[in-house]
Formats: C-alpha cells, structure tokens, sequence
C-alpha cells in the first residue's frame, strides 16, 4: 500500500479546501480536487505496480512546476513554497521506486 503517496493526495486536497476557506479561492478548490484525486489514483496504482508511477509522476510533476512558478513569483513560502518542495520531493521518490 502506498501510504505516502495517498497522504501525499490528501495532503493537496486538504490544501486547495483551505485555499478556498481562507480566501474564498475556487481556483484553490478545484485544483486540490482535481490534483488530489490524480495523485490519489496515482498511488492506487502504484499500490497494485510498484512500477506504475506515470500518473502519479506527472501529477507530482506539473504541480511542483505550477507552484515552483508561483512560489518564485511570490516569495511566498505558503501554500506555493511548501507545495512546490512536497510535489519535488515525490517525484525523487517516484524516481527512486522504478530504479530500484
């Protein structure tokens, strides 16, 4: 069971429910929807495959390019920084599951 990639998804979609608590951001909301359920589905497969890492891989991917961008942008190290590490650092991971 791939438990930290689905902390991982649960982490994104807590994350966009807050930006749209905190600052009324459907945007926030939606891409935490959307996001968390592709890294959830992401590490669904990689549960059943170790080696099945191409959703989660481009899930973690695009979302530490599109926040590495905003965090830059804004210097602002919540939510952009903290997301963009989190997403980089699963992607290493994922990485690391299909060499070894």
């Amino acid at each position: 069971m791939d438990w930290i990639g689905f902390c991982y998804a649960a982490a994104i979609a807590l994350g966009g429910f807050m930006g749209y608590k905190r600052k009324g951001s459907v945007m926030s909301l939606m891409a935490g929807i959307v996001f968390g359920g592709l890294s959830a589905y992401g590490a669904y497969n990689v549960s059943n495959d170790p080696k099945d890492i191409k959703v989660s891989l481009i899930a973690s991917g695009l979302l530490a390019v599109i926040m590495g961008m905003r965090y830059k942008k804004s210097g602002k190290l919540l939510p952009a920084g903290i997301m963009s590490g989190l997403s980089l650092v699963m992607v290493f991971r994922l990485l690391l599951l299909i060499m070894a």
